[in-house]
């Protein structure tokens, strides 16, 4: 007898989601904090009322592919013209900082020469820490007056790259999972795959052009937009090795530079995201967390990851800004801008999962960064940006 039983698995993760979402937003906390602890609460750690399924697991699927288009759509490519190599170094040093420190903490606690994927486990590790995810970090700055200031745009900027950055080490170390895999093929993939993605965006940007001049606000173009997103998100996983996630984020920064469009798809997909595929994906990642093998070690590797993701950027990301021309305050504040980890780090984590490279054990200890530093990074950042007055935007480094 076929099971309806999704049916009411559905239900409960969405009125719980919506619940904690919406106590989490009273505290003025972002509602992804809410949905991963309904999550938490309704998997084997706490309940045990949900557990895994095939189904899920498809539908959290499409719910990261979509996140991450939208998240290429919400790319301003402009603002990297506004602060040009700073943002790049910025970026750049807030990635190798945490992928180095990320990498040091896993092997100081889970080195194990007896398993093959050892080294690549302790990389992505720094891959997870890598991430950052600024939409606290924005909103908290159009609060305070200061999105447009220098540090904002800085920290905009960067942000836009570290999100290509961390794509692209995502990439290259996903591809090196299988141990069958030749590393110049790696390379050769990746290099094919970035020539196919500028041919297609030269193609499919003046043809979505086009369409938003003949069916401005249709929703056929709603549709071909997020047919267009998982079409290029399953040619990068079938045909070229790359994580779909990769192909959605391309698919929207292609899209992201037609305005009208732009507007209406995002409005669109937002929508349906959030009603129905994000609560699911970010409940699956609290389903995933099993919290009953914590032990005194993962507790003292969690908090052992916690001070190098928030140290790694407000350090990396800060000497970047001060190699860049900008002064102590403001390097201050920029780092501190790119600590939360948010949404991103969930969505590296659970590519990593995918291909065996974060263990169950993980989870528990990513859940806490993302949690504590989507948490912090308001506070401190009020606190640092209000202890000084800011430069005007036109002082910025270029």
């Amino acid at each position: 007898m076929e099971s309806y039983d999704f049916l009411l698995i559905i239900a409960i993760i969405l009125l719980s989601t919506k619940l904690l979402g919406l106590i989490s937003e009273r505290i003025h906390m972002p509602q992804v904090v809410g949905a991963l602890l309904a999550g938490i609460l309704l998997g084997p750690s706490v309940l045990n009322a949900v557990s895994e399924t095939d189904f899920l697991l498809k539908t959290s699927e499409i719910g990261v592919i979509m996140l991450m288009f939208l998240a290429g759509l919400d790319t301003d490519l402009s603002e990297l013209k506004k602060t040009g190599v700073a943002s790049f170094v910025i970026a750049l040093i807030g990635v190798i900082v945490p992928l180095i420190g990320g990498t040091i903490c896993y092997e100081l606690f889970f080195h194990d020469t007896t398993d093959a994927l050892d080294f690549l486990k302790a990389l992505f590790t720094g891959v997870v820490l890598t991430a950052t995810s600024v939409s606290i970090t924005v909103e908290t700055l159009r609060e305070m007056g200061k999105l447009k200031g220098r540090v904002g745009i800085a920290i905009l900027g960067a942000a836009v790259i570290d999100d290509i950055l961390g794509i692209i080490i995502l990439t290259v170390i996903s591809g090196f999972a299988d141990s069958t895999v030749v590393p110049l093929m790696v390379f050769a993939r990746i290099g094919l795959f970035f020539v196919f993605i500028a041919v297609v965006a030269l193609v499919f940007y003046h043809a979505f052009q086009r369409m938003d001049v003949i069916w401005a606000h249709h929703r056929r173009l709603a549709i071909l937009s997020i047919a267009f997103c998982f079409i290029l998100a399953y040619i990068s996983e079938r045909y070229f090795g790359i994580a779909d996630i990769t192909g959605a984020y391309f698919a929207g920064l292609i899209l992201c530079n037609i305005m009208d469009l732009r507007e209406y798809v995002v409005k669109k997909i937002n929508m349906m995201n959030y009603m129905f595929f994000s609560p699911i994906f970010f409940a699956s990642i609290g389903i995933k967390t099993v919290l009953d093998g914590m032990n005194a070690e993962i507790l003292l590797f969690s908090f052992a990851l916690l001070v190098i993701a928030v140290l790694s950027k407000v350090v990396g990301c800060g000497l970047g800004a001060r190699a860049c021309g900008f002064d102590g305050h403001e390097a201050l504040s920029i780092g501190v801008g790119m600590v939360s980890r948010g949404e991103v780090a969930l969505i590296v984590a659970q590519k990593g999962a995918a291909v065996g490279l974060v263990d169950a054990h993980m989870f528990p200890a990513i859940v806490l960064v993302v949690i504590v530093t989507t948490l912090i990074t308001p506070i401190l950042l009020k606190v640092v940006m209000n202890s000084k007055a800011e430069k005007p935007v036109n002082a910025a480094a270029n």
